[in-house]
């Protein structure tokens, strides 16, 4: 009897301890759950926390969950698109009329405009150019495109080889290159000493105000293009016929002078932009784009109104009375190959 009592006892202590042991294990549990929920002692983490752990912040968290999102979210009307040929050209036809009614009011006005076209090599500034005199009339917008000064220009006030091309009253003149070639080309390659390489950055915004005083306006462009842009630009014509004689002597060495070139401009913008004439930097690394950017500035710069003339009615042609006109054996005319 007493072993059985005995071993009643042995059973309920075991099975008060399994009790006990489950209790522990439950309130091991519960208190990590506990401690896993609160948050960390301050004093306990690093002053400095690597970038895994700050990238982590609730913080950062967020402003990475905005920029997932917005490199999701549908681009917005501002950010640029690719242009293509139809709207190019439709855009540049409709600046084309624009010019047009330009020149009609420079000429009623009487007004001098100067606009000056700088930039790196095959940047496009002949390619703006161009599509600006396209439509216009020679007679009142004309482009000088001076060469090499000779030795008696040489000799002469730097700015007197150009002082004869400046417009008179309802002229449009379109300088590519200008007087800008001292800051440029001649400080880099040597061309020019120190003292005239300085004199025409003292004496060159006074010229400018001085133009601007008696009633000239003038606008400056510099065309900006990348290396990489440049670089396919000179092997483009290196493989076209009609674009070889572009790259000249001095454009090839231009390239193993890049950075000098950059530090000259650099320098060149210091000094001579001015309130009275500032200069304009277009973005060429896309032609295109900009052509129509530097058109739609161009006409921007000068207020104008349309004086296009209503329709004309062509008169009657004159009849012919009798004469008699020699006969087209008697001309020589060109052979027709095609």
């Amino acid at each position: 009897m007493g072993d059985k009592k005995s071993k009643k006892k042995d059973g309920k202590k075991d099975k008060k301890e399994k009790k006990g042991k489950k209790k522990d294990k439950k309130k091991q549990k519960k208190d990590k759950q506990e401690e896993d929920s609160q948050p960390a002692d301050p004093s306990s983490e690093d002053p400095l926390p690597d970038r895994d752990a700050r990238a982590s912040s609730p913080a950062d968290t967020q402003i990475s969950a905005q920029q997932e999102s917005a490199t999701d979210a549908p681009i917005e009307p501002t950010e640029k698109k690719k242009l293509t040929k139809k709207v190019y050209e439709k855009e540049l036809s409709r600046l084309q009329v624009e010019l047009v009614k330009l020149q009609e009011w420079v000429k009623a006005q009487k007004l001098k405009v100067v606009v000056i076209f700088e930039g790196r090599d095959a940047a496009g500034k002949g390619g703006v150019i161009k599509r600006i005199t396209q439509c216009l009339n020679p007679r009142t917008a004309r482009v000088v495109a001076l060469g090499v000064p000779t030795e008696r220009e040489k000799s002469q006030w730097y700015f007197q080889r150009y002082v004869p091309h400046l417009p008179a009253a309802g002229e449009i003149v379109l300088f590519d290159r200008s007087w800008y070639n001292r800051a440029g080309v001649e400080r880099v390659m040597g061309f020019c000493t120190d003292e005239e390489y300085w004199e025409f950055m003292r004496a060159c915004p006074e010229f400018e105000c001085m133009l601007v005083r008696s009633g000239v306006i003038l606008i400056k462009y510099w065309f900006s293009v990348s290396d990489e842009e440049q670089e396919k630009r000179f092997l483009s014509r290196l493989e076209d016929r009609t674009k070889r004689w572009k790259l000249s002597p001095m454009d090839l060495q231009a390239r193993s002078r890049w950075v000098e070139y950059s530090k000259a401009k650099d320098v060149m913008m210091k000094y001579t932009d001015i309130k009275q004439a500032p200069w304009y930097v277009v973005n060429a690394d896309v032609k295109w784009k900009a052509r129509l950017n530097c058109i739609s500035h161009l006409l921007s710069m000068i207020p104008y109104e349309d004086l296009t003339p209503d329709g004309i009615d062509l008169p009657p042609r004159q009849k012919n009375e009798g004469y008699i006109r020699p006969p087209f054996e008697e001309q020589t005319f060109v052979p027709e190959i095609y």
